[in-house]
């Protein structure tokens, strides 16, 4: 006796919700690991950063200085 009338069936229809979960899951996924807080950089680091890569003088350097200074 088989029991399979050719309807779609409640649990195959709950399976096939799981693995299109299960796939969604491993593609939208964050790349970097859940939990770990990435550090932000400051607007100091940054400017640090451009002055050691050449990108500004010292004079620019320390007028954006002065002026993250005075913000903060």
């Amino acid at each position: 006796m088989n029991y399979y009338d050719g309807s779609f069936g409640g649990m195959h229809l709950i399976w096939w919700i799981l693995w299109f979960f299960f796939i969604a899951w491993i593609f939208f996924i964050p790349a970097d690991i859940p939990y770990q807080k990435s550090k932000k950089e400051s607007p100091l680091d940054i400017l640090k950063k451009r002055f050691a890569q050449g990108e500004i003088s010292k004079e620019e350097f320390n007028e954006a200085k002065t002026i993250i200074n005075s913000a903060t």
